[in-house]
């Protein structure tokens, strides 16, 4: 099928689709007696993480990477599930057939949400709204699950739509509309940039979109590095990565940059262990596993070196934390550091998994 897409100067048509509360929704839909009750998918009540919070749960404040603990202390009533990743799998296949009825160009994020290309589909219909509608009527149709789903003619944008009308919505944002929403938008919002990023900014008078578009290029740049080239360019509706259907990820990481340098090995493991449960929820809500594991450090200077270990076996989770504790401490840490981050990889995915939603989100680096 001829894609439109490559060439960058064509307007293209971008679906960004995304299950409400997927695993938690699996759950309720198999398990009747627990439909309209809080509940969350992830670690029991003792020890672990919360994967996924249905929204009942979420009205208590509970969220996916809080621990389980917490959880419970928020809502005593509170329904904890043990993940079921083959069973979120097939829904996932199912989900993704329906992808494929309109466009080959599917780049799946995750289990439950993926991006499509439709400005050339298979139904030959000239609306992406009409397409994104019928979408989710025929998940709702063959899962019983409801889906949201975001346009526009951007990833960024499509993917910013998508949570506007969440649960069951849908967004649409055109392109003669998208500065102005971009403009109105606050920072926190915009999607890829983390707590630190968004409080860094603020503190430079950076609140909305708005305040975003005021600064140059050459400040963001000096301000943010690499980053301010991209920030530059999405506050003004730009952003040319294209829908990549065949991509297979060859590592999964978590990473935190500090606000203030980490000086001794106290403070790192103290820091290294919401960097950890970050993986392990990423791990969770993918099903995949690596045999090696990696250790991050950027110092001070922005000088960066990694340790790594690999196995016979994919570790358990609680393997991976002694793994990461045990890099930092097998040698010197010889500068402050301003950045840790902790990853798995020689994954058990093959290129064909990948391709049928077996990949994890977008990476960014997490705040």
């Amino acid at each position: 099928m001829e894609n439109k897409s490559d060439n960058p100067n064509s307007i293209r048509k971008i679906i960004h689709v995304d299950m409400d509360a997927f695993y938690a929704s699996v759950e309720q839909l198999d398990h009747p007696e627990w439909r309209g009750k809080p509940l969350v998918v992830g670690g029991n009540e003792a020890r672990g993480v919360v994967a996924a919070a249905s929204y009942e749960a979420r009205k208590f404040g509970i969220h996916s990477a809080m621990s389980s603990a917490l959880a419970a202390k928020k809502c005593p009533q509170l329904i904890f599930a043990r993940p079921r990743f083959e069973r979120y799998r097939e829904i996932s296949l199912q989900i993704r057939e329906i992808f494929y009825e309109y466009t080959d160009l599917v780049e799946p994020l995750s289990l439950d949400e993926a991006f499509l290309d439709v400005t050339e589909n298979k139904a030959g219909l000239k609306s992406a709204i009409l397409i994104a509608r019928q979408i989710r009527a025929k998940i709702k149709e063959k899962t019983g699950l409801n889906a949201s789903a975001g346009i526009s003619y951007n990833k960024f944008l499509a993917k910013t739509a998508s949570d506007l009308n969440k649960p069951n919505g849908q967004a649409v944002i055109l392109p003669e509309e998208a500065e102005a929403f971009l403009e109105k938008l606050p920072i926190g919002k915009f999607f890829g940039i983390g707590k630190v990023t968004a409080e860094k900014m603020q503190k430079l008078g950076i609140h909305t979109g708005k305040d975003l578009k005021e600064y140059s290029l050459q400040f963001l740049t000096k301000k943010f590095g690499k980053s301010g080239l991209h920030y530059f360019n999405i506050v003004r509706g730009i952003h040319l990565s294209q829908v990549q259907p065949h991509r297979v990820r060859k590592s999964l990481s978590a990473e935190n940059t500090f606000e203030k340098d980490l000086i001794t090995v106290t403070e790192m493991e103290d820091n290294l262990r919401p960097i950890f449960e970050e993986l392990i929820r990423r791990i969770e809500k993918s099903g995949i596993k690596g045999r090696t594991v990696t250790l991050k450090l950027k110092y001070s200077d922005f000088s960066q070196q990694t340790r790594s270990r690999t196995l016979d076996q994919y570790p358990e989770p609680e393997n991976i934390w002694e793994i990461g504790k045990d890099l930092l401490n097998q040698e010197a840490v010889p500068k402050p550091v301003r950045l840790l981050g902790l990853g798995i990889s020689n994954l058990n995915i093959t290129e064909e998994q990948e391709h049928f939603g077996e990949q994890l989100r977008i990476p960014f680096e997490r705040e």
